[in-house]
């Protein structure tokens, strides 16, 4: 069967709601997000319900989508506020469910039979023939395992008739789809009801049960080694491939990064994507979007599964801590009469040079000057979190620009 092409959907990560307006105002087209139960991100910040109403209004306003996730797999007790959950998500006219456990979907399909419902990549789906079951059983979107090829998606891709949804862009997980319990029990914190420790990012070192004591190196590190620490994947050089397999959502992983992380990835992901559509044979990835991508808090990159089985290089062995080039240190709430109004990220003084980051991509430069705090006293630095304050700019700046520093 042949499949329309359509444009791409960009989905980005939504953990609370200002990381929602970042993303949707920084070019994502939906968001995915999580309420305070039933989902895989317990320590996001995450949405109470008149959040989540104030959310989806947000994002209706701008004419974009919110997706919720309803993705654990639920035990008995987990079933009992589910129904007056799920009426409560239909109430406040969420855009679809993300769901991976059957239980949770045959409820679903009872308490509000006209949701679109979306098979999460906890599903594990990972073929074709898995794809058309969802379909029949009402899927109105399934998201692809991350062990998925190019080649693989492509031929789901002409074999199904349902949307198709993959992640380009974030951590990836060392277990199938996150299907893991090392979290369980090393901390008592289950990754498969929403509480994942990451454990997997710790240090390693390989002993044996007859020699207590003695701690081997599974790589060539002497304090250990992280063997499961995956790199992150970035699948931006390939969407021209993505879009030839039929993936009509590009997934970005991230409900725990931060808003700098959120707006700067869909910002890259909006522009890469809409220069994709309008010449994909002529497709390349511009520098100044790799320069963004290092902005901001990641690991090395990888390319999963995308191109083959991945191989040793996949893994980051000598640290757990992440690369960035730049940080977030202030947000544009105003401009007016060459003053603006500041929310502060990170301590400030006067007389730095920071990088303004907007909306639209484009990127300029501001000297903290003339700062005075909300009562209009002149201040030579901004020390506390979140602190209000103005300084002098004479060219508007947009609302919601970040404003961030070069790390020495």
């Amino acid at each position: 069967m042949m499949r329309k092409l359509v444009k791409p959907e960009l989905l980005a990560p939504a953990g609370n709601m200002e990381k929602l307006r970042m993303a949707l105002l920084y070019g994502a087209d939906a968001v995915y997000l999580g309420g305070k139960i039933f989902g895989l991100r317990a320590f996001a910040s995450n949405f109470s319900l008149g959040e989540m109403k104030e959310a989806v209004q947000f994002a209706h306003s701008l004419r974009r989508k919110v997706y919720v996730t309803v993705n654990i797999f639920a035990h008995n007790e987990d079933l009992k506020e589910l129904p007056d959950y799920l009426q409560a998500l239909q109430d406040i006219q969420v855009d679809a469910l993300l769901i991976s456990d059957l239980g949770i979907w045959s409820i679903a399909r009872q308490v509000v039979p006209d949701m679109p419902l979306h098979v999460s990549t906890q599903a594990n789906t990972t073929n074709w023939a898995g794809v058309r079951a969802w379909e029949q059983m009402g899927a109105s979107r399934v998201v692809l395992a991350r062990e998925l090829s190019f080649a693989e998606m492509k031929e789901i891709g002409s074999r199904t008739e349902v949307e198709l949804e993959a992640f380009v862009h974030g951590a990836m997980c060392i277990s199938y789809s996150g299907r893991c319990w090392l979290s369980s029990y090393l901390t008592g914190r289950d990754g498969n009801r929403g509480a994942c420790a990451q454990v997997c990012r710790w240090e390693f070192g390989l002993t044996e049960k007859n020699r207590p004591g003695e701690v081997y190196d599974v790589a060539e590190d002497e304090r250990g080694t992280y063997i499961m620490n995956s790199k992150d994947l970035c699948l931006l050089p390939y969407l021209p491939e993505l879009m030839g397999a039929g993936i009509c959502s590009f997934k970005i992983e991230g409900r725990m990064k931060s808003a700098h992380y959120a707006a700067s990835v869909a910002s890259v992901y909006r522009r890469a994507i809409d220069a994709c559509w309008e010449a994909p044979d002529r497709f390349a990835v511009k520098q100044e979007w790799l320069d963004e991508l290092g902005k901001v808090s990641h690991r090395p990159y990888t390319t999963g599964f995308a191109l083959g089985k991945p191989d040793a290089d996949a893994q980051v062995y000598a640290t757990s801590s992440y690369l960035q080039t730049h940080e977030f240190v202030g947000l544009v709430k105003k401009w007016e009469a060459g003053r603006l109004t500041v929310e502060q990220r990170n301590n400030m003084k006067a007389g730095e040079e920071l990088e303004v980051f907007c909306p639209d991509g484009s990127l300029g430069k501001l000297v903290l000057q003339a700062m005075r705090d909300r009562d209009g006293i002149s201040i030579d630095c901004a020390p506390h979190a979140q602190q209000i304050f103005t300084c002098a700019a004479d060219e508007p700046i947009p609302v919601s620009s970040i404003l961030r520093r070069k790390i020495k």
